[in-house]
Protein backbone atom coordinates (compact mmCIF):
# COMPACT_ATOMS: atom_id res chain seq x y z
CA UNK A 1 0.00 0.00 0.00
CA UNK A 2 1.67 3.35 -0.79
CA UNK A 3 2.99 5.97 1.83
CA UNK A 4 3.41 9.15 2.23
CA UNK A 5 6.28 10.41 4.63
CA UNK A 6 5.93 13.89 5.96
CA UNK A 7 7.34 15.87 9.52
CA UNK A 8 5.38 17.72 11.91
CA UNK A 9 6.88 19.56 14.62
CA UNK A 10 5.48 19.46 18.09
CA UNK A 11 3.17 22.85 18.73
CA UNK A 12 4.04 25.20 21.37
CA UNK A 13 1.87 28.14 22.52
CA UNK A 14 -1.39 26.70 22.74
CA UNK A 15 -4.06 28.70 23.35
CA UNK A 16 -2.04 32.11 22.96
CA UNK A 17 -3.66 34.69 20.99
CA UNK A 18 -2.10 35.27 17.84
CA UNK A 19 -0.31 31.77 17.55
CA UNK A 20 -2.68 30.07 15.08
CA UNK A 21 -2.59 32.82 12.70
CA UNK A 22 0.82 33.04 13.08
CA UNK A 23 0.98 29.33 12.19
CA UNK A 24 -1.83 29.91 9.32
CA UNK A 25 1.01 32.93 8.03
CA UNK A 26 3.80 30.15 7.78
CA UNK A 27 1.89 28.02 5.52
CA UNK A 28 2.00 25.72 8.25
CA UNK A 29 -1.50 23.96 9.26
CA UNK A 30 -2.05 23.18 13.22
CA UNK A 31 -3.17 19.18 13.49
CA UNK A 32 -3.14 16.76 16.47
CA UNK A 33 -1.99 13.34 16.29
CA UNK A 34 -3.99 10.66 18.70
CA UNK A 35 -4.99 6.80 19.44
CA UNK A 36 -2.49 4.46 19.80
CA UNK A 37 -2.80 4.26 23.32
CA UNK A 38 -0.78 7.21 23.28
CA UNK A 39 -1.08 10.66 24.54
CA UNK A 40 -3.00 13.26 21.73
CA UNK A 41 -0.11 15.46 20.60
CA UNK A 42 -0.67 18.68 19.32
CA UNK A 43 1.56 19.76 16.16
CA UNK A 44 1.91 21.81 13.34
CA UNK A 45 2.33 20.22 9.31
CA UNK A 46 3.48 21.93 6.07
CA UNK A 47 0.25 22.91 3.93
CA UNK A 48 2.88 21.04 1.23
CA UNK A 49 2.74 18.09 2.91
CA UNK A 50 -1.15 17.65 3.58
CA UNK A 51 -1.93 18.32 -0.17
CA UNK A 52 0.76 15.74 -1.08
CA UNK A 53 -1.46 13.55 1.18
CA UNK A 54 -4.98 14.21 -0.38
CA UNK A 55 -3.36 13.65 -3.97
CA UNK A 56 -2.14 10.37 -2.82
CA UNK A 57 -5.92 9.50 -2.16
CA UNK A 58 -8.44 8.46 0.87
CA UNK A 59 -7.07 6.53 3.25
CA UNK A 60 -3.19 6.73 2.69
CA UNK A 61 -0.71 5.61 5.19
CA UNK A 62 1.10 8.54 6.73
CA UNK A 63 4.81 8.07 8.10
CA UNK A 64 5.06 11.29 10.69
CA UNK A 65 8.53 12.11 11.44
CA UNK A 66 8.15 13.72 14.71
CA UNK A 67 10.47 14.30 17.80
CA UNK A 68 13.25 11.62 16.12
CA UNK A 69 10.48 9.02 16.15
CA UNK A 70 8.51 7.65 12.94
CA UNK A 71 4.66 7.04 13.41
CA UNK A 72 2.05 5.89 11.02
CA UNK A 73 -1.39 7.47 11.01
CA UNK A 74 -4.62 8.21 8.91
CA UNK A 75 -5.83 11.25 7.94
CA UNK A 76 -9.31 11.23 9.66
CA UNK A 77 -10.32 14.66 9.45
CA UNK A 78 -8.82 17.77 7.28
CA UNK A 79 -10.87 20.96 7.93
CA UNK A 80 -11.19 23.91 5.33
CA UNK A 81 -11.92 27.21 5.92
CA UNK A 82 -15.64 28.37 4.93
CA UNK A 83 -14.21 30.97 2.07
CA UNK A 84 -10.73 30.72 1.14
CA UNK A 85 -11.17 26.57 0.93
CA UNK A 86 -7.55 26.68 2.74
CA UNK A 87 -6.95 23.90 5.42
CA UNK A 88 -7.05 25.12 8.79
CA UNK A 89 -6.94 21.88 10.76
CA UNK A 90 -6.09 18.25 10.55
CA UNK A 91 -6.73 15.26 12.54
CA UNK A 92 -3.95 12.13 12.27
CA UNK A 93 -5.29 8.55 13.87
CA UNK A 94 -2.12 6.48 14.77
CA UNK A 95 -2.12 3.19 13.41
CA UNK A 96 -0.39 -0.24 13.58
CA UNK A 97 -0.15 -2.29 10.31
CA UNK A 98 -0.82 -5.38 12.50
CA UNK A 99 -3.98 -4.26 13.54
CA UNK A 100 -7.85 -3.61 11.29
CA UNK A 101 -9.98 -0.88 11.52
CA UNK A 102 -13.09 0.46 10.28
CA UNK A 103 -13.26 3.00 7.52
CA UNK A 104 -14.99 4.67 5.03
CA UNK A 105 -14.14 4.01 0.95
CA UNK A 106 -15.60 5.57 -1.76
CA UNK A 107 -17.04 4.09 -4.29
CA UNK A 108 -16.59 4.67 -8.32
CA UNK A 109 -18.82 3.21 -11.14
CA UNK A 110 -17.26 2.12 -14.42
CA UNK A 111 -19.41 0.42 -17.52
CA UNK A 112 -22.53 1.89 -18.89
CA UNK A 113 -25.48 -0.58 -19.13
CA UNK A 114 -27.32 -1.77 -21.79
CA UNK A 115 -30.33 0.03 -20.70
CA UNK A 116 -28.88 3.42 -21.03
CA UNK A 117 -29.04 3.78 -24.44
CA UNK A 118 -32.08 1.14 -25.44
CA UNK A 119 -34.59 2.68 -23.14
CA UNK A 120 -32.89 6.18 -21.83
CA UNK A 121 -32.72 5.05 -18.82
CA UNK A 122 -30.85 7.33 -15.72
CA UNK A 123 -27.97 5.79 -13.50
CA UNK A 124 -29.02 6.89 -9.78
CA UNK A 125 -26.16 6.76 -7.48
CA UNK A 126 -27.32 6.31 -3.78
CA UNK A 127 -24.67 5.06 -2.19
CA UNK A 128 -21.38 6.81 -2.43
CA UNK A 129 -19.17 5.43 0.36
CA UNK A 130 -18.97 1.73 1.87
CA UNK A 131 -17.74 1.18 5.40
CA UNK A 132 -15.19 -1.68 5.72
CA UNK A 133 -13.40 -3.30 8.15
CA UNK A 134 -9.69 -4.72 7.12
CA UNK A 135 -5.88 -4.75 7.57
CA UNK A 136 -4.49 -0.95 7.60
CA UNK A 137 -1.90 -2.42 4.74
CA UNK A 138 -5.22 -3.99 2.93
CA UNK A 139 -6.99 -0.47 2.91
CA UNK A 140 -8.19 0.47 -0.36
CA UNK A 141 -8.34 3.72 -1.72
CA UNK A 142 -11.56 3.13 -3.60
CA UNK A 143 -13.97 0.11 -4.45
CA UNK A 144 -14.69 0.02 -8.24
CA UNK A 145 -17.79 -1.03 -9.30
CA UNK A 146 -19.27 -2.39 -12.81
CA UNK A 147 -22.80 -1.45 -13.63
CA UNK A 148 -22.38 -2.76 -17.04
CA UNK A 149 -24.58 -6.20 -16.60
CA UNK A 150 -27.75 -3.69 -14.15
CA UNK A 151 -30.71 -4.08 -16.06
CA UNK A 152 -33.84 -1.80 -14.90
CA UNK A 153 -35.59 -4.29 -13.39
CA UNK A 154 -32.14 -5.13 -10.96
CA UNK A 155 -30.45 -2.82 -9.11
CA UNK A 156 -27.40 -3.14 -6.69
CA UNK A 157 -27.34 -3.73 -2.91
CA UNK A 158 -24.05 -3.12 -0.74
CA UNK A 159 -24.10 -6.97 0.08
CA UNK A 160 -23.41 -7.35 -3.99
CA UNK A 161 -20.31 -5.28 -4.55
CA UNK A 162 -17.27 -7.22 -5.04
CA UNK A 163 -14.54 -6.00 -2.39
CA UNK A 164 -11.02 -6.43 -2.72
CA UNK A 165 -9.22 -9.68 -0.82
CA UNK A 166 -8.93 -8.83 3.21
CA UNK A 167 -11.45 -6.52 2.79
CA UNK A 168 -14.92 -7.09 5.10
CA UNK A 169 -17.93 -4.97 4.74
CA UNK A 170 -19.24 -3.06 7.37
CA UNK A 171 -22.44 -1.21 5.87
CA UNK A 172 -25.71 -3.25 5.80
CA UNK A 173 -25.78 -5.71 2.97
CA UNK A 174 -29.47 -4.52 1.65
CA UNK A 175 -28.46 -0.82 1.67
CA UNK A 176 -29.24 -0.24 -2.11
CA UNK A 177 -26.05 1.00 -3.97
CA UNK A 178 -27.34 2.03 -7.31
CA UNK A 179 -30.25 1.31 -9.71
CA UNK A 180 -31.37 2.44 -13.18
CA UNK A 181 -34.76 5.29 -13.16
CA UNK A 182 -36.65 5.66 -16.30
CA UNK A 183 -37.91 8.93 -17.01
CA UNK A 184 -41.09 9.83 -17.46
CA UNK A 185 -42.89 11.26 -20.94
CA UNK A 186 -43.30 14.52 -20.65
CA UNK A 187 -47.06 15.45 -20.27
CA UNK A 188 -48.61 17.32 -23.05
CA UNK A 189 -49.11 21.15 -22.37
CA UNK A 190 -53.36 21.97 -22.41
CA UNK A 191 -53.91 23.80 -25.59
CA UNK A 192 -54.13 27.39 -25.00
CA UNK A 193 -57.67 28.64 -25.45
CA UNK A 194 -58.80 30.35 -28.63
CA UNK A 195 -58.56 33.94 -28.94
CA UNK A 196 -61.20 34.55 -31.42
CA UNK A 197 -62.73 37.53 -29.89
CA UNK A 198 -65.98 36.96 -32.03
CA UNK A 199 -66.69 33.48 -30.78
CA UNK A 200 -66.67 35.49 -27.32
CA UNK A 201 -70.34 36.36 -25.65
CA UNK A 202 -70.91 40.25 -25.70
CA UNK A 203 -70.45 41.89 -21.85
CA UNK A 204 -72.91 42.97 -20.15
CA UNK A 205 -71.10 45.95 -20.22
CA UNK A 206 -71.24 47.00 -24.23
CA UNK A 207 -74.71 46.87 -23.70
CA UNK A 208 -76.19 50.20 -23.95
CA UNK A 209 -73.05 52.06 -24.59
CA UNK A 210 -72.73 54.23 -27.51
CA UNK A 211 -70.25 53.86 -30.75
CA UNK A 212 -67.72 56.39 -31.42
CA UNK A 213 -70.40 58.04 -33.78
CA UNK A 214 -72.71 58.78 -31.05
CA UNK A 215 -75.04 55.92 -31.97
CA UNK A 216 -76.55 53.69 -29.42
CA UNK A 217 -75.50 50.10 -29.77
CA UNK A 218 -77.77 47.62 -30.71
CA UNK A 219 -79.20 45.16 -28.01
Amino acid sequence: MEKVSISAVTREGIGVKGALSQIRAEKKVPAVVYGGHKEPVSVTVSVKDLEKIVKAGKNTIVEIALNGEKELALVKEIQYHAVTDNPIHADFQRVSMKDKMDVVVPLKLEGTPADVTAYGAIVEHILRELEVRALVSAIPHEIVLDITPMTINKGILAGEVKLPEGVELVTDKEAPVVHLMVPKEEEEAPAAPAADAAAQPESSSTKGKKDEEGNLAKK
